[in-house]
């Protein structure tokens, strides 16, 4: 409370009469950004029903919004459960929301492409994992923006997804060329 203080030029007093705590605070960083990226997405959802896009479109606004607030993606990887009950349950819920989402889309995926081998929860896992650490390593003046990233994320994952299992997805092609990137990327 004392850095957001400093930072802010707000008393510390101020501070607390805003915000009664350093567990509030935290709850409202996290839920905030969650309500945030899932209303987003769902939107963004909305009318597209082609798997390869729906992941396409998940992968973009993560990292759209992991992009534009690192702080707060900071604060959501490694302030997860500092959170104390009631608030935890809360925010866990509407993280259960978007997990759930993203192994729709999976799932949806797995089904129309005939993958078969894959733990669902292991992929889904392994691409938040992907897209979640972009923090520490994004670095806007030599690397691709939010939308080309996502082509290139959900490249990777697809070939990581059919490598070895006989079946490549019907990866659309760009005039960029993410799928030939995305190949190269993953190996």
């Amino acid at each position: 409370m004392r850095d957001i203080s400093r930072s802010s030029g707000v008393p510390l007093a101020g501070l607390y009469y805003y915000c009664e705590s350093k567990q509030k605070l935290l709850y409202l960083i996290q839920i905030c950004a969650f309500r945030s990226i899932l209303e987003r997405l769902e939107q963004r959802l909305a009318g597209v029903a082609e798997p390869v896009e729906r992941l396409r479109v998940f992968v973009q606004n993560h990292l759209e919004y992991f992009l534009s607030h690192p702080v707060e993606m900071k604060v959501l990887t490694h302030e997860e459960k500092a959170l104390t009950e009631p608030l935890r349950r809360e925010v866990a819920e509407i993280k259960r929301r978007y997990y759930t989402l993203a192994r729709e889309i999976f799932e949806e995926l797995r089904r129309s492409e005939g993958i078969r081998g894959i733990q669902p929860r292991i992929a889904v896992l392994s691409l938040f994992g992907m897209m979640n650490w972009i923090y520490t390593w994004y670095n806007p003046r030599v690397d691709p923006s939010a939308d080309r990233l996502a082509e290139i994320m959900t490249g990777i994952f697809l070939q990581g997804v059919c490598n070895g299992h006989g079946h490549r997805i019907g990866w659309r092609e760009s005039s960029r060329g993410n799928a030939q990137a995305a190949g190269r990327l993953a190996g």
